[in-house]
């Protein structure tokens, strides 16, 4: 049962593990099961929220539509391979349908909740209560000349709600009681718009439905995976799809910000941007998924942000490629279910991470072996970058989990700087590209040796966190999978027993040991749902294929019921945190299942 009747202005979000994603490509919302809409930012990914009752309270931003009924029985699925969910609600009085989607292909970008009835004849309300920049605008809210709904107005942004039913203004909210028989269907179409411009029109909310399916449809027939585990990678695949900005190419890491890692906790930060860590793994997934077109905009997106002096690299950016990504706190949202501060921007964004190198180095070469286009400086822009590295690849830095504790010398940056070293000699090997090659090779090696010699404990036969350090981190699980040792040299054996022993919580691989508060922030988060899947793939890659595929299907099983992963899991209250949902997880995801799978057919598995 989940209690759906709306309660005072305090009520508070549900489990993250409770909402659906929809999407236009253009930006996304979050449907719960209880019928509320809690997130939605306008007018794209990065925007400021109009619905922002998940970091707040309902006042700050909640759409609700949902039966009379305080207890229905709820049920909910995704419409085939689309991104347009279907909640089913079951009262004494009969059972209803609330279709939501937001239309693909159109100039604005609207959410459409349709009603339908299904049996009987059930009482429903609808609750709408808009507030911009995050919580703190109410709009300026008049009944529409033409047709009915509202338009609410404040600022840049005009926001309109086309409707037949009878809406009714109380409390600074819009309400609606309705009833639904079998058969009827009731439309609700939300629409933004810059508020200089005349309001935006009506349309057609049934055809949008069915243009909507059949674009998601489509979308979803041209993939070519046909593993065994299908249906979790195409709805990861879907899921990226969704978190694509397509005017760019560009992928946010998440829908939301400020989803605690840790219940109640200050590990709460903004992913709703790009992550330069995230290319060769997007990469990888879009064209082993059949998805060249996307690998090529997101390729061609990470080649337009990174333009420019090397030294002044990012390891994030907006999803057009923007640059001031300045942190600050909404002090007047209390967080999801009080975990504060909320943040909006990341100031991680000017951190030192040299791992990133390796990463867009790995990408640009991964796209130009398999053939996708590239622009004619390409190999120019890669060279230059090469050059900087071969300067600053010996500096401490922020690493790959983004402390905020101090820098020092990551043994996973340095690996990834061998990749970046290692990847462009063979570029360059390969299509007979101008380069220093001697140098480079010299340097490769130089790396290779320092990481074996500083970031190896022979003692404990382990990698591992950082030279001279002897805290584990779970990102030396990717050694082997980026080719720096083989999977099974006796030190990645001795690295990964390692990890199975020291960072293994209820089963799930954390990041690394946050108890010491080395990365500046207090102890304690879920465990990072990527690290696990990183083992899973070192157990395929060291020929373990009965571990690998128990922790992989263990794994699977967290995802919630339409299929969606968050960033962490927490093992002792057994729900989904952090960010959600999280393209990292869910490309973590599609790589296992790659992983373990080519792993069978090159006969490395145990069984």
């Amino acid at each position: 049962m989940v209690d759906t009747k709306p309660t005072d202005d305090d009520q508070q979000p549900l489990r993250i593990e409770d909402y659906a994603l929809i999407g236009d490509c253009l930006t996304g919302a979050l449907v719960g099961r209880n019928g509320s809409i809690d997130w939605l930012c306008w007018p794209r990914f990065d925007g400021a929220a109009c619905f922002a009752a998940l970091l707040g309270t309902s006042r700050h931003g909640r759409w609700l539509v949902a039966p009379e009924d305080p207890s229905p029985r709820v049920s909910r699925a995704y419409r085939g391979d689309t991104m347009v969910l279907e909640t089913l609600f079951d009262t004494a009085d009969g059972q209803v349908a609330v279709i939501d989607f937001m239309p693909t292909g159109r100039a604005d970008s609207s959410l459409v909740r349709r009603v339908e009835g299904r049996r009987g004849k059930v009482s429903m309300c609808m609750h709408l209560v808009l507030r911009f920049d995050y919580g703190s605008a109410t709009p300026w809210v008049t009944e529409l000349h033409k047709g009915g709904g509202i338009s609410a107005i404040v600022g840049p942004n005009l926001v309109v709600l086309h409707t037949k039913v009878e809406l009714h203004g109380r409390n600074q909210a819009t309400h609606a009681a309705f009833t639904v028989g079998k058969g009827d269907s009731v439309d609700f179409v939300l629409t933004w718009g810059p508020s200089h411009l005349p309001p935006p029109a009506a349309f057609d909310a049934r055809k949008a439905l069915d243009q909507t399916e059949a674009f998601w449809r489509d979308w979803a027939a041209r993939c070519k995976y046909q593993g065994a585990w299908k249906p979790a990678v195409l709805r990861s695949l879907l899921t990226l799809k969704a978190l694509t900005y397509a005017p760019t190419g560009g992928i946010v890491a998440a829908l939301t910000t400020s989803l605690p890692e840790q219940l109640g906790g200050q590990r709460n930060w903004d992913y709703r941007y790009c992550w330069l860590r995230d290319a060769t793994l997007t990469l990888i997934a879009l064209m082993e998924g059949g998805y060249d077109d996307e690998a090529e905009a997101w390729r061609h997106w990470l080649h337009r942000a990174v333009a420019g002096s090397p030294d002044e690299l990012q390891i994030m950016y907006g999803i057009a490629g923007e640059r001031q990504l300045v942190e600050w706190s909404p002090s007047w949202l209390p967080g999801y279910q009080g975990a504060a501060p909320v943040r909006i921007g990341n100031a991680a964004s000017q951190q030192l991470q040299l791992d990133v190198y390796g990463e867009i180095i790995g990408a640009v070469s991964l796209a130009r072996t398999s053939g996708l286009r590239e622009p004619a400086t390409a190999w120019s822009m890669q060279a230059l970058f090469i050059e900087h590295l071969a300067t600053i690849w010996d500096q401490p830095d922020d690493g790959i989990w983004e402390v905020r504790g101090g820098r020092r010398n990551f043994t996973h940056s340095k690996v990834m700087a061998w990749v970046a070293l290692d990847r462009s000699v063979k570029d360059a090997e390969r299509f007979s590209f101008d380069a220093p090659l001697d140098r480079w090779r010299m340097l490769r090696n130089s790396i290779h040796a320092e990481v074996c010699q500083n970031g190896f404990d022979p003692g404990r036969n382990t990698f591992t966190q950082s030279f001279g350090n002897p805290e584990l981190d779970a990102s030396l699980l990717l050694i082997p999978k980026v080719g720096f040792l083989p999977a099974n040299d006796p030190r990645m054996i001795g690295t990964v027993e390692a990890i199975e022993s020291e960072l293994l919580a209820d089963g799930f691989v954390l990041r690394y040991r946050t108890e010491a508060g080395a990365d500046g922030l207090p102890p304690g988060e879920g465990a990072f749902l990527p690290c696990s899947f990183w083992l899973a793939n070192a157990y395929a890659l060291q020929g373990r294929d009965a571990d690998a595929v128990a922790l992989f299907e263990r794994l699977l099983g967290l995802a919630n019921d339409v299929g969606l992963l968050a960033e962490e899991y927490d093992p002792r209250a057994k729900r989904l945190v952090g960010n959600f949902p999280q393209a990292f997880s869910h490309l973590a995801l599609i790589g296992s299942a790659l992983d373990i799978q080519a792993c069978r057919s090159d006969g490395k598995a145990d069984s």
